[in-house]
């Protein structure tokens, strides 16, 4: 019997200054078997980043016509196409065809290294790509089934918290 996802419940209540975005996003989201707390923590992150009210996850991991998150225009244009780790090429030049903007987030540092600098020759001429590390190292704690988080962001910094932790996360551009 395959083992199935594990439903978190994520309050965000996100003040973005250097967006002026001000708003409380109820998410209910799915944590893959296959994925760790980090990496749930990643994309909590990079919505917290790109909030608005048409930002939205999709069934991500189990298909490769989707990113793993998404905002759609209301003729369902794709505005903003989201994915994480070292992603395949292929995948970034077929996401920026179709695509306005395509942001790319690593998270493990090590990895996303070599990956960018394997691959950065190819993926700079994407003018509608931009790739970003997510460094949230201990932020994995403030994982559990009702999540009421507190994200600040603020001249670059990002702050996370909820009653009991508090993380600083480090964003680094990498392209554009």
């Amino acid at each position: 019997m395959a083992i199935s996802a594990t439903i978190n419940k994520v309050s965000l209540n996100i003040a973005d200054m250097d967006r002026h975005y001000y708003h409380q996003h109820e998410l209910t989201l799915a944590m893959h078997p296959s994925e760790n707390e980090y990496r749930f923590m990643v994309r909590v992150i990079a919505f917290a980043l790109n909030a608005h009210e048409q930002l939205a996850f999709t069934k991500g991991l189990s298909t490769d016509d989707e990113p793993e998150a998404w905002q759609k225009s209301l003729t369902d244009d794709i505005e903003l196409w989201i994915d994480f780790g070292q992603v395949d090429e292929k995948r970034i030049r077929k996401a920026c065809g179709r695509a306005k903007q395509v942001l790319i987030y690593t998270y493990h540092e090590r990895k996303a290294k070599i990956w960018w600098e394997q691959s950065q020759q190819k993926l700079v001429r994407h003018s509608n790509l931009k790739v970003y590390h997510i460094a949230a190292e201990g932020a994995e704690a403030l994982v559990s089934r009702n999540m009421q988080l507190q994200i600040n962001i603020d001249d670059g910094t990002v702050s996370l918290s909820n009653d009991d932790h508090h993380f600083s996360v480090a964003v680094t551009r990498y392209q554009h």
